[in-house]
């Protein structure tokens, strides 16, 4: 599965960023080690899934092209993202979530 990404029409400063697929580490030496986005990641710190140290970064993610900004989990080689059903709790108080399937694409902000 590849990713593609759309780049935004403005030009590349060293201020902008641009978007990083998943199997690239690349270093910016002004700023520090930008960490590689791993292929499957999640916001609950009691996940196997969660790094701590991606999320010091701006996480954009697409679903089927259209930037998502309610997202709690994600896997790129399956095609999915997990998202919250409004206002549904689970039995011990967190937000009950759903499955949305198609391509995802992750993007350093």
């Amino acid at each position: 599965m590849s990713l593609r990404f759309r780049r935004k029409s403005l030009p590349m400063t060293s201020t902008t960023s641009t978007p990083i697929s998943s199997s690239t580490s690349p270093d910016t030496p002004s700023t520090g080690a930008v960490p590689a986005l791993p292929d499957r990641l999640s916001i609950d710190p009691r996940s196997p899934y969660h790094v701590a140290s991606v999320f010091e970064h701006d996480i954009g993610i697409r679903l089927n092209g259209k930037e998502r900004f309610d997202v709690a989990e994600y896997c790129i080689s399956q095609g999915w993202v997990k998202v919250p059903s409004g206002k549904t709790l689970d039995r011990k108080g967190q937000p009950l979530l759903i499955q949305l399937k198609g391509q995802v694409e992750v993007f350093i902000k």
